[in-house]
């Protein structure tokens, strides 16, 4: 090989690598900040780009997925002059690279100490028994302002969570025992209503058994009353039958006095020791003696 061929295939060697690291390819959810001398030139987005050698370059490679920014606990104070340990979680996302790459210098611990101040101030202005039941207000006024706040670094804040509160030990202590109270206080209070519905149950049933007994022995007097009524009716229609019979057949005085006298005898049975005999059957009762003595004789 001729020694004049060999720089000339170096320096084609050379420009080949030159060009292959100024084509750059940028993945999918990043943007790449590109500047020329020194100065912002453009934003790079997925796909395949050229740079001119030497005058530009890379100057940052930012993700644009969401990131979770998880801080360390902050000593806060409620109203109520309460002292305790929040910790917060943060999801962010990077909406504008320019202004995240120019925007503040470190921005990730500038949330942060902004979210420890907003949280101060927000928790400052409520009590204790408010801080422990508004988690969701409370995050939802520190991704408003923090939003806000962070809309000049290019960055979202799409969400903010309370991730511990930690009241100190004596109030949590305190807070125990209030919540025993309180479970005890409604278990009591369950028990007397079911005390209460259990009485008002059983007095209701008694209530029920006794118009039901009631009932009955109404509906048995008025059996056994309509069934007198039907005997009394029976006896006086056999009655009112047999005189019209003896009136059919024209039977007279004595013979009617005759049988009058067979019904007081089986009215006695035997079992009698007085019976009233009216006055105009005693005649009769005598002729009927003579009459059976004459017989005999």
């Amino acid at each position: 090989m001729p020694a004049a061929v060999v720089p000339v295939i170096i320096l084609a060697f050379i420009l080949i690598i030159a060009v292959c690291s100024c084509i750059k390819i940028v993945p999918q959810a990043t943007t790449f900040i590109v500047e020329r001398l020194g100065a912002y030139k453009t934003t790079w987005e997925t796909g395949i780009h050229f740079k001119v050698p030497v005058i530009d370059k890379v100057a940052k490679k930012i993700s644009l997925k969401e990131k979770v920014a998880d801080f360390q606990p902050q000593a806060v104070i409620t109203k109520d002059n309460v002292t305790m340990m929040i910790d917060t979680v943060l999801f962010y996302q990077i909406v504008d690279p320019k202004l995240y790459t120019y925007g503040i210098e470190r921005p990730i611990s500038a949330i942060e100490n902004l979210s420890a101040t907003t949280l101060r101030n927000i928790i400052g202005d409520l009590e204790l028994d408010q801080t422990l039941t508004s988690r969701d207000i409370i995050n939802t006024k520190m991704r408003e302002l923090l939003d806000e706040a962070t809309d000049p670094w290019g960055i979202k804040v799409n969400r903010v969570e309370l991730k511990n509160i930690m009241p100190p030990k004596e109030i949590q202590v305190a807070m125990e025992k209030q919540m025993k109270a309180e479970r005890e206080k409604r278990e009591a209070i369950l028990v007397a209503e079911g005390k209460k519905e259990a009485a008002i149950r059983e007095a209701e049933g008694e209530k029920e058994s006794a118009i039901l007994r009631a009932e009955a022995k109404k509906e048995a007097a008025i059996r056994e009353a309509e069934g007198q009524a039907q005997a009394i009716l029976a006896v006086q229609s056999a009655t009112a039958k047999g005189l019209q019979m003896i009136k059919d057949v024209g039977a007279d005085q004595g013979l009617v006095a005759i049988k009058s006298l067979e019904a007081f005898e089986k009215a006695a049975d035997g079992k009698a020791t007085k019976i009233i005999i009216p006055s105009e059957i005693q005649g009769l009762a005598g002729l009927a003696t003579s009459l059976k003595e004459i017989v005999k004789d």
